[in-house]
């Protein structure tokens, strides 16, 4: 089977193209919503039973997915299962998020941190940030207790590590060098 990134990629592009800069950010959302509930193995199993219609597919997952999809998800959602491609939603959801972002000039960011970060104190970090990147950031936090203090920052491919953590391995290194 080819790779899902190589599968995902023209529904991406085509829901990317079909959307426009207003709509693209819910549609994003719903797609990610779809993707959460794709990913789960018992509704792909369910989903590829032979006795099981695309219809009664359709008739779950949108019980489980709670707010109403646009049209553009639908037809999404039900072009994946016609050709059997459920498993591959939760990488469109990741591309689609990436050319919204990318048309936007928004670069999602995941802040390692090892203590929880309030609202306000994430506000500061964030400008700071995005001044250091040069892009607006959409940032989410991750608590990882063994970084022991500060930050890990990754951008796309880029890190910026101030941790504890980062700074003790560097110590060791230059010691045992």
């Amino acid at each position: 089977m080819a790779e899902l990134a190589t599968i995902a990629r023209p529904y991406a592009e085509a829901l990317f193209k079909a959307s426009d800069a207003t709509s693209a950010p819910a549609l994003a959302g719903e797609i990610q919503a779809l993707a959460s509930v794709a990913g789960d193995a018992d509704l792909r199993a369910f989903a590829s039973n032979p006795k099981v219609s695309i219809q009664q597919v359709l008739d779950v997952i949108g019980s489980v997915v709670k707010a109403p999809l646009s049209a553009a998800a639908k037809n999404l959602l039900q072009l994946a299962l016609e050709n059997d491609r459920l498993a591959a939603l939760p990488e469109v959801a990741v591309q689609f998020q990436a050319l919204v972002n990318a048309r936007s000039g928004v670069s999602d960011a995941v802040l390692y941190s090892a203590y929880p970060i309030e609202p306000a104190q994430l506000a500061d970090v964030k400008v700071t940030l995005e001044k250091r990147f040069g892009r607006k950031l959409n940032a989410a936090v991750v608590v990882q207790p063994e970084l022991i203090g500060g930050i890990r920052v990754v951008v796309g491919d880029e890190v910026l590590d101030t941790s504890v953590k980062a700074r003790l391995e560097q110590m060791k290194a230059a010691l045992t060098a």
